[in-house]
């Protein structure tokens, strides 16, 4: 089997991804989460550009499209990574992992409530189930602010409600825009808000002091997390289907949390188990297509 096969491709995608929850964890303890943030998508944003520009051209979109591609930046870059950023300080890479596996349930029932398709009983039923298992997850170390999990996971819900009014969003833009047109323009837009609100941590920050292990997490979560599993991800939807290439992110807590085992030293506990694999449940059993998924 060739390397190239979108499988293998879209595989090396969950294996970045999960990776980033730990990756990202490790920089944590040198580079501060909204430093760390600012400088990710700075570079990020540069290189994603540069891939644009190489595969479709020097041109801006559409200019009917700049304030959705602003605002949806906003939203789905912004706020979104700042929560899942500030969530990620506070809580384990397990939980979080866990909690936006719920995203592909979240934004297939929320789509119906607000009319762009319709929902069925079976996916209405998935929802039920993946927010059990949410709620299984959060309360897996008991509901209290102690060590800031609860916290973490409330931010880590406000990203999965950032993440589907992204994603419901983009629908109006469909045919419009390219996929890596799309990815690559909203994360543009969405980095100045980053970078204003991380500058203050990088501008105190004694950049000397941070090791190999802050660079390497840094150059893991920028070069592999948001840019290389975007240009993979967006080949593989373009191959197999938006439907059939969800599928595979079903893995990526998987790979998080025995990525966090191994190097974080985490021990999930049942109630972990029991909610993933009931979030996990809800993905499948509310399929239908999806958009990109959002970088961890």
């Amino acid at each position: 089997m060739p390397l190239t096969t979108p499988a293998l491709g879209l595989l090396l995608v969950v294996l970045i991804w999960g990776g980033n929850f730990t990756a990202t964890k490790l920089a944590f303890s040198e580079i501060p989460p909204l430093a760390f943030t600012a400088v990710r998508f700075t570079f990020g944003a540069v290189l994603m550009w540069l891939v644009l520009a190489r595969r479709e051209g020097w041109r801006l979109p559409p200019r009917a499209t700049w304030l959705p591609l602003i605002l949806l930046g906003i939203v789905g870059n912004t706020i979104y990574q700042l929560c899942f950023m500030t969530g990620l300080s506070r809580t384990t890479a397990t939980n979080s992992s866990l909690i936006l596996a719920s995203m592909p349930t979240v934004v297939t029932v929320a789509a119906g409530a607000l009319g762009f398709e319709e929902v069925t009983a079976r996916q209405k039923w998935a929802l039920a189930i993946a927010t059990l298992g949410v709620m299984l997850v959060v309360a897996s170390r008991g509901l209290t602010l102690e060590g800031g999990d609860l916290a973490g996971d409330m931010l880590m819900l406000a990203a999965v409600a950032c993440w589907a009014i992204y994603t419901l969003g983009l629908r109006t833009l469909t045919g419009k825009v390219s996929t890596l047109a799309l990815t690559t323009w909203t994360l543009i837009t969405g980095t100045p808000g980053l970078l204003i609100a991380g500058v203050p941590e990088a501008w105190r920050l004694n950049w000397h002091t941070v090791t190999a292990r802050g660079w390497g997490g840094l150059a893991y979560a920028t070069l592999l997390s948001l840019v290389v599993a975007y240009v993979l991800w967006n080949r593989g939807v373009r191959q197999i289907g938006p439907s059939r290439a969800a599928l595979f992110t079903t893995l990526t807590p998987l790979v998080a949390t025995l990525t966090a085992i191994v190097v974080l030293g985490e021990r999930p506990g049942l109630l972990h188990l029991a909610g993933g694999a009931m979030i996990i449940a809800g993905v499948l059993v509310s399929r239908r297509p999806g958009r990109p998924a959002p970088a961890p």
